[in-house]
Order: structure tokens, then sequence, then C-alpha cells
């Protein structure tokens, strides 16, 4: 999912005119700003983009592994024990883990509609 970097966002619309189905809006701030629940994925107002502020999702994944990380260190304050520590570490490992398992297949099944369209 693309995403606005407020910091380089001109608040120029070139993204809102771009878009096809009119998931950009300009926020109070007058910066561009996605809506997910809209967005088709075209990649139009990444391209349309003059200053460069519509960025890639892949340039997230550090900050979001550092957000789970926050969150696990947070939710591991709560456990006294070295025994409980341990059991909580093993549930957030298997829940990532769920989370992994979920996003290859829904990749492979992308794929296999991909291989059937040809």
């Amino acid at each position: 999912m693309p995403w606005v970097n407020e910091e380089m966002c001109t608040g120029c619309s070139v993204c809102l005119e771009a878009c096809p189905v009119g998931a950009m809006t300009m926020q109070d701030n007058n910066k561009a700003c996605i809506q997910e629940d809209d967005c088709i994925r075209c990649g139009r107002c990444h391209d349309a983009c003059p200053s460069e502020a519509v960025r890639h999702d892949s340039e997230r994944i550090p900050q979001e592994v550092q957000a789970n990380l926050d969150k696990v260190e947070r939710l591991l304050k709560h456990y006294d024990t070295p025994p409980e520590r341990q059991g909580f570490l093993e549930r957030m490992a298997r829940y990532f883990a769920k989370e992994r398992k979920v996003a290859e297949r829904t990749v492979d099944s992308i794929e296999k509609l991909r291989a059937d369209m040809t």
C-alpha cells in the first residue's frame, strides 16, 4: 500500500488528480493522504507525485518491525517470572509465524491467479 511522507508532500494535489478512484484526499494540514479502504493500488499517485512524497510499502518494513518489537516489550512487562515471560514470548513468536504463513499463502494464491490469467 502506498503511503504519503508528509515531510516531502508539498500539497500540490497532483496525486489527487491522478487517482482514478478518489482514494487521495487532502488533510487539514494541506498534505495528501491515501484512504486505504478505497485505494486500488494502481500506483498512479506514486508515479504522478512531483516531490516523490508518495512512497512504497517496503520502505516502512523497518518501522513496522520496530513497532511490533515495541509492542512485545510493552506487553512483556506484565509478566513477572521467567517462565511466564518465556511463555509469552513463545506465544508471540507463534502469532507472528502465523501472520507470515497467512502472507505466504496469500502470495501463493495471487501467483496462481496470475498464472491462470496467462
